[in-house]
């Protein structure tokens, strides 16, 4: 059985469009069932484009499209991490797994394909996590033969997981105090990227609503990898100031991947100049000791006011 798509969109109905039409141009789009979860306005200021995005989601069941497609209207808003944590929980108890899309990625036309057979591949495998459609723009080295990767750090930019997987997560973070003291947890969590620890620290403040840093800290925890392609099926488009929680940015962009060729799933290990370059994308080491330079004169000027 395949796995059904569930999208998260709220105000952006051009992104949604494309996001969705991307979608359908997949070549297991007419075998798929998608549900849209559709969030309610903040604000007044979002009335009009929320209307805007539900009506175009209100014209695709008559498009057939997919196998099936379902929407779901939330009356209140939610926001993004209380729609996703309650969105993929009730998808992922019905079916048992899912995939994940958010209303700015754009998917090749062998994303389908690939987040199946890699969920069909590692569905037994204790060791993994969650499956990736997005790779971020690293260089590969040369000699590096397999078509996938693994990583310490989960993607919330098109992904794929297992119901036992996802019932692992404590999303209250319970234990919260002592990872803040604990250096060892906050150093293996930041392999998978120096702004990892610091993000968790945020969620807790209140300073961040994410979903994705305490999916992202299980998984830290329970010593688990996610399998992230080579040539990327996914592109973030929602990096050009249009998003509630993204600012503008290039540096993660990629050529999607064009190959008909199925991807050949395999257990290729921790490849560490991989998973160096990885971490360095998400704060080198210089940038990383800065940060903690500054946070460290921040409270120092705190303490002396």
């Amino acid at each position: 059985m395949l796995a059904p798509v569930v999208i998260f969109v709220y105000n952006r109905p051009e992104h949604t469009k494309r996001t969705i039409e991307a979608l359908s141009r997949n070549y297991l789009a007419k075998k798929t069932d998608v549900y849209i979860f559709s969030d309610a306005p903040k604000s007044n200021n979002a009335g009009r484009e929320v209307e805007l995005v539900r009506d175009y989601i209100d014209s695709l069941p008559e498009k057939n499209l997919f196998k099936s497609i379902h929407i779901k209207k939330a009356d209140k808003n939610l926001g993004l991490a209380n729609s996703v944590i309650n969105g993929v929980q009730k998808i992922i108890e019905k079916y048992g797994k899912t995939i994940v899309l958010e209303d700015d990625l754009i998917s090749s036309k062998d994303f389908l394909q690939f987040m199946n057979d890699g969920l069909n591949y590692y569905q037994d495998n204790s060791s993994i996590w969650s499956i990736s459609g997005y790779n971020i723009p690293i260089k590969i080295p040369a000699n590096y033969k397999s078509e996938i990767y693994l990583s310490y750090r989960g993607s919330s930019w098109g992904w794929a997981t297992w119901k036992d997987r996802w019932e692992k997560v404590d999303w209250n973070v319970s234990d919260y105090k002592k990872f803040k003291r604990d250096k060892n947890l906050r150093r293996n969590l930041n392999r998978g990227g120096r702004d990892m620890a610091i993000m968790l620290d945020y969620q807790i403040e209140g300073k961040i609503d994410s979903w994705a840093i305490r999916w992202c800290y299980s998984q830290s925890k329970l010593g688990m990898y996610t399998i992230y392609p080579v040539v990327t099926r996914i592109n973030n488009i929602g990096l050009d100031g249009s998003g509630t929680h993204s600012g503008i940015t290039s540096r993660y962009d990629s050529a999607l991947n064009n190959e008909l060729t199925r991807c050949n799933f395999e257990d290729p290990g921790l490849n560490k100049t991989i998973l160096t370059d990885f971490q360095n994308h998400y704060m080198s080491r210089y940038n990383y000791l800065l940060f903690q330079f500054k946070r460290v004169i921040k409270r120092i000027i705190r303490i002396n006011d």
